[in-house]
């Protein structure tokens, strides 16, 4: 037992996870997923086994002449390696009983290996060689699926190859500065690289005005794609932004507050329930990000609650995806207009909703108001820095993201479970789905009643759990402030139905200027490129062909040109020893 322990404590998990990937692709369906799930679930012990004592530098050596660290053990890496591990498990099981063909679980397991190589990288060489291959492993789990998913998976590939040139480009700068790649000898990215990092790996986590691949990619793959895409992508980026900034700053809580607001308002007028979840990604990143940027002005407690909602959102947005997934399946429909009346035929979807939207919405007794109240506290903290009505701006769009989060999932519940008579009967989820939803769920309400489990596995958690840091979720502030949060969810729902119906069709978000202008640059640059070439290729072929034929016939060529017949005779006597002896230099040449 000890040497299997040791054994598995020592094999990175992107290794087990890309072995699983190929037993996919080679053994029978069911047994190829069990396999899957056996390897994710191994990688969760695995981290489980690392926390208690595993910590430090694995597999560190020297790669193309630079010290790298292929599996590097800390609190941050380990905290991410549960959460993905788990949550890779119950996708897989989701995928398998929503009948996901074969190459989508094997793509979606190679995505999962390398983010897992991502999040376990000791070092910026290794981080970024393992963040493309997830940009690429993505995108074939997106195009696998056809249709409409191919032309928005190229969309997606673009993003995010930009998004990781311009971070290898950081990580050059701070070699370049620092001297090394490793994370040990450095705190976070070298100053003189800050702008391209926050922009390549913004890209990532959905900044305002870069995010606009999240709503057009996530909606259009299999559901099952969908559920591994929502959850590891941006969140492995979010990860990245601390290792990049871990001292955080202003800029970032308050790009973060921005972010909770934008993604929220746009929720609010999807009818798509894929795009709508979409959206909220980018919300909730808002919160994580907060976290992270009140770093120096809070302390590691602001860490602390940015990270225990990113280990929350994989949780509850995996759930959503699923639940939303599961009606999709059943019913083909992809407007949630044309639902309404589910809850009666889908009770076990409908009730792993419910789980889903009362974490999301920071309902206590729920995984997401433990730890939105922690981001929220936060907030509060910084009321010195910007006044507004005693509580400080950063605090205000965190508290209007919440606002609009209620509205939204009030709105999606609304329309998917009771609008309107029941107009179809689909049949509630399958085993495996179910199964799937379950352990996402139990997760939920597990840490949402048990908190201090998910601090214990936050970093910092003396600090955290002990008498110097006022952390009581469950106080009557926080009470009042999550009941005042879901009456206002509420009434500004049913108040605003008609209004937000209205302006769902005439607010355009940036993707329908951004996507129409990429479009026409690169097929005029395209144009432009090929017609420029077109043009120098037909005067040089002119050029040459006059050459040949004055060569050929002087006389004929300087005829047609109006010169005397004596000068032409000398001018062709002339151009023919000057094409020999062109000839014969050029043969001389050729034998030396």
């Amino acid at each position: 037992m000890t040497a299997l322990t040791g054994l598995l404590t020592s094999v990175p998990p992107y290794v087990l996870v890309a072995f699983a990937a190929l037993a996919v692709l080679a053994l029978p369906r069911r047994s190829g997923h069990a396999v899957a799930a056996l390897a994710t679930a191994l990688t969760f012990v695995q981290a489980v086994l690392l926390g208690d004592g595993g910590t430090g530098a694995h597999l560190a050596t020297t790669f193309l002449g630079f010290d790298v660290v292929f599996f590097n053990v800390d609190q941050f890496s380990l905290l991410m390696g549960v959460v993905v591990g788990f949550l890779a498990t119950a996708a897989v099981l989701y995928a398998y009983g929503s009948e996901a063909p074969t190459w989508v679980t094997a793509f979606a397991l190679t995505y999962v290996a390398t983010t897992f190589g991502t999040i376990y990288a000791g070092d910026w060489l290794t981080l970024v060689f393992f963040w493309e291959l997830t940009a690429v492993t993505s995108t074939l789990l997106v195009w696998q699926h056809g249709g409409e998913a191919v032309r928005a998976g190229y969309r997606y590939a673009l993003f995010h190859g930009t998004g990781g040139t311009l971070l290898l480009a950081a990580v050059v700068v701070h070699f370049v500065n620092a001297g090394t790649f490793l994370f040990s000898e450095t705190a976070g990215i070298h100053p003189a690289a800050t702008a391209l990092a926050a922009i390549g790996i913004g890209i990532n986590c959905g900044f305002i005005f870069l995010h606009s691949w999240l709503p057009d990619t996530y909606p259009r793959p299999h559901v099952a794609a969908s559920v591994f895409l929502s959850v590891f992508t941006t969140k492995t980026a979010a990860y990245v932004m601390y290792r990049a900034f871990p001292e955080g700053g202003m800029w970032l809580a308050y790009l973060g507050g921005f972010m909770a607001v934008y993604g929220a308002f746009f929720a609010l007028l999807q009818y798509d329930p894929r795009r709508l979840l979409s959206y909220h990604i980018q919300a909730q990143l808002g919160y994580m990000l907060a976290g992270f940027g009140l770093a120096t002005a809070v302390g590691e407690f602001a860490v602390v609650g940015g990270f225990a909602h990113l280990f929350n959102n994989v949780l509850y947005k995996s759930l959503l995806f699923m639940a939303v997934g599961v009606v999709v399946y059943r019913t083909g429909v992809e407007d949630i207009r044309e639902m309404g009346g589910l809850w009666k035929v889908m009770p076990v979807t409908f009730l792993v909703y419910l789980v889903g939207a009362a974490s999301i919405t920071a309902v206590p007794g729920f995984n997401g108001f433990i730890s939105k109240g922690m981001v929220l506290d936060s907030a509060h903290e910084v009321h010195n820095y910007v006044l507004l009505l005693d509580r400080g701006l950063l605090w205000w769009l965190l508290i209007l993201g919440g606002v609009g989060t209620f509205m939204s999932f009030i709105k999606l519940g609304y329309y998917m479970f009771f609008h309107g008579s029941a107009t179809l009967s689909p049949e509630d989820a399958k085993p495996f789905q179910t199964a799937g939803m379950l352990l996402a769920a139990g997760a939920c309400v597990f840490f949402g009643v048990f908190y201090t489990q998910l601090i214990e596995l936050m970093p910092f958690t003396d600090l955290i759990l002990s008498d110097e840091v006022y952390f009581k979720p469950y106080s009557r502030s926080h009470l009042i402030e999550s009941a005042a949060l879901l009456v206002a969810g509420f009434v500004g729902f049913f108040a605003l139905k008609r209004p937000l119906g209205w302006l769902a069709h005439r607010m355009p978000d940036v993707d329908r200027v951004l996507f129409p202008a990429a479009f026409y640059l690169g097929r005029g640059s395209v144009w432009g490129v090929t017609e420029l070439w077109a043009a120098v290729d037909r005067a040089t072929m002119a050029l040459a062909g006059m050459t040949m034929r004055t060569a050929s016939h002087p006389r004929e060529a300087l005829s047609r040109a109006g010169v005397d017949v004596e000068i032409r005779a000398g001018i062709g006597r002339s151009v023919l020893f000057l094409t020999l002896a062109a000839g014969v230099a050029l043969f001389a040449f050729l034998l030396v």
